[in-house]
């Protein structure tokens, strides 16, 4: 029985900006007040960190700096550079800067937005082209904007705000770039991928010294739209937007997501690809990222035998991003594919952890710094069941939550094939003893997890059978995998016991109607008496803090989305209130029924690449 339930475990044209003669006065204005201003500043100790540093260091990321946002309803504020005393109140003197990638990497010479097969570049310069209908500011992350992007929350309420994040303006020393990527999806080569729908508007550097890309996705055709428009709808924006966000808290390496705009204009989708193609707005979410490169950044270089270029990207990711590989050092690519390995064996252990499945996991929608990426048909287990498949259009189920793991190896070894040029013989051989410890890698990093989710302290040689035992427990009675942890953090030792569990804990009754149950919790106590110096008070607070109360299971987006659809963006906004603070019960989403039981009428619900 428990050999079964061990299975489970591993199933540059700137005449754009428009700048205007008034503006240019208003501008000089500006450097001359600060000129006159700043020995003041540096006189009662008040520094402008990201204006000083504009100043003293070449000009390869965006900052608050004083150049602007060109829009003819500007309104310059006086003492906005006191960066450590407060967040910009606008975004007059904030920049981005594409200078970081243009200045190191070569771009595609065809300047006209047609999609067309690249060659030879990392990047195309392509322009986001502007909602024609008006646009609503659906929702902002204040974190984002407040700890990345050095930006009060008012911002979001300004004019220059709604055109930066939807498209309609480009900030002054920023081109729009669009990157060049191929992949492997679904196993198969796909030939050239690349942004078909998104934007990389520039990158920041904030106040503590860190760079972050800028990018636009549902922003406008680009050369690597294939048939596509190269618009996002709202549905599937809320889910990138709200999962981002809760994946971040829940403590998961991901891609943030600043804002989220919709419009009016009319975005024609067949969401199951069934035929019934129906109208759907158009919208736009503000993503960022330390970076966009992923496995198919790599892969296509290799493919199409551009090494030179393949090399150049390789030093600038590693120069940008990998701080312990040495760039100079001849293991260089090796030491950077074993940081690559080891990172990706966390990032889907922690996916596993909370029951996330990506639904997508494409080698182009791997990042290359192993954070998650490109939210599409992703969900949140509900009922333990390893072979659960979020993504409709899966037909061959390649992606369940219980393969992710091998289809981790399987991306891996995809990025070794594109290195491999790169490499010499012993390298290679290296290299590969590297991807064979990817499972015992896994092994060890699913286990510490898991016997951090059950309370377990030390090591006992029948931790992964008391694991396997409860998951295989799981699967049989179809229990909810986020609520059986959570109550398990709750419920207490003397109530597990007496096999009396209250109501309340009503995943914890479904898994007590199977038979082996009882044997189950003996296991459990007896282990958990091995915990050194532990109470059981200190046990479920401890357990509280990795088990999630709330995860965005698919229901409550859904229920988000349909209201949404109406222009009530209530529900939206609870969600982020709430996953902001996943661990913490919330009066709101009790009341919600967020940790309630899947409703009834969301028994059915599906998603698809559309998504």
């Amino acid at each position: 029985m428990l050999q079964g339930a061990r299975r489970t475990i591993m199933n540059f044209p700137f005449a754009y900006l428009g700048r205007s003669r008034t503006r240019s006065i208003g501008f000089l204005f500006c450097c001359l007040i600060w000129r006159l201003q700043f020995p003041r500043l540096l006189l009662l100790g008040v520094t402008c960190h990201a204006v000083v540093c504009s100043l003293w260091r070449p000009g390869l990321a965006g900052s608050a700096s004083l150049l602007h946002l060109y829009s003819n309803k500007s309104n310059p504020e006086q003492g906005y550079c006191e960066r450590e005393v407060r967040l910009a109140s606008s975004l007059d003197f904030w920049t981005l800067s594409s200078e970081n990638l243009i200045a190191v990497l070569p771009i595609d010479p065809v300047k006209e937005n047609y999609v067309r097969k690249v060659k030879n570049c990392v990047f195309s310069i392509a322009f986001p082209t502007p909602f024609k209908s008006r646009v609503h500011l659906v929702a902002v992350s204040k974190q984002v904007l407040e700890d990345i992007l050095d930006l009060d929350l008012s911002v979001s309420e300004t004019d220059d705000f709604i055109q930066l994040v939807s498209g309609e303006k480009i900030v002054l020393g920023s081109i729009p770039l669009a990157h060049r990527y191929g992949g492997h999806q679904f196993g198969i080569w796909a030939d050239q991928l690349g942004d078909g729908r998104a934007h990389l508007i520039g990158i920041y550097m904030n106040r503590q010294g860190e760079k972050w890309e800028l990018q636009l996705k549902g922003s406008g055709k680009t050369p690597y739209s294939r048939n596509g428009d190269g618009r996002a709808v709202l549905r599937s924006s809320m889910r990138e937007f709200l999962c981002s966000e809760a994946m971040y808290y829940l403590r998961i390496p991901t891609s943030r997501a600043a804002s989220l705009v919709v419009s009016d204009d009319a975005v024609w989708r067949d969401q199951f690809y069934n035929g019934n193609v129906v109208k759907e707005r158009g919208a736009v979410v503000l993503r960022v990222a330390k970076s966009w490169f992923r496995i198919g950044s790599l892969e296509i270089l290799a493919h199409y035998g551009e090494l030179d270029l393949l090399r150049m990207l390789l030093d600038f990711i590693i120069q940008e991003h990998f701080p312990s590989v040495d760039v100079k050092e001849p293991n260089r690519y090796l030491d950077f594919f074993s940081t690559v390995v080891s990172e990706t064996v966390q990032l889907i252990a922690l996916w596993m952890s909370v029951g996330f499945a990506h639904g997508v996991c494409n080698t182009d929608n791997f990042s290359l710094l192993s954070i998650t990426i490109d939210y599409g048909p992703f969900g949140f287990m509900e009922a333990y069941n390893p072979d659960f498949v979020p993504n409709t259009s899966d037909d061959e189920r390649r992606y369940k939550i219980g393969n992710q793991a091998n289809i981790g190896m399987f991306n891996l070894n995809k990025l070794l094939q594109a290195l491999n040029p790169l490499l010499d013989p012993r390298q290679k051989q290296l290299a590969a003893q590297i991807l064979e410890g990817y499972p015992i890698l896994y092994d060890t990093r699913f286990r510490e997890l898991f016997k951090a989710k059950l309370g377990l302290l030390g090591k006992s040689k029948g931790d992964d059978d008391l694991i396997a035992f409860l998951l295989h427990l799981m699967e049989k009675t179809e229990a909810d995998f986020t609520m059986t942890f959570r109550q398990l953090s709750e419920i207490t030792q003397s109530q597990l016991q007496e096999l009396s569990i209250p109501q309340q804990f009503w995943a914890l009754k479904t898994i007590s109607k199977h038979k082996l149950f009882p044997a189950w919790v003996s296991q459990y106590l007896l282990r958990l008496k091995s915990n050194m110096n532990d109470s059981d008070s200190e046990r479920r607070k401890r357990m509280t803090t990795v088990n999630p109360r709330y995860v965005l299971k698919n229901w409550m987006v859904e229920s988000a989305v349909q209201k949404a659809e109406r222009n009530d963006f209530s529900e939206v906004h609870l969600l982020q209130q709430v996953l902001r603070r996943p661990f913490q019960k919330h009066s709101a989403a009790e009341t919600a029924g967020y940790s309630s039981p899947t409703p009834s009428w969301a028994k059915d619900l599906r998603v698809s690449c559309s998504s």
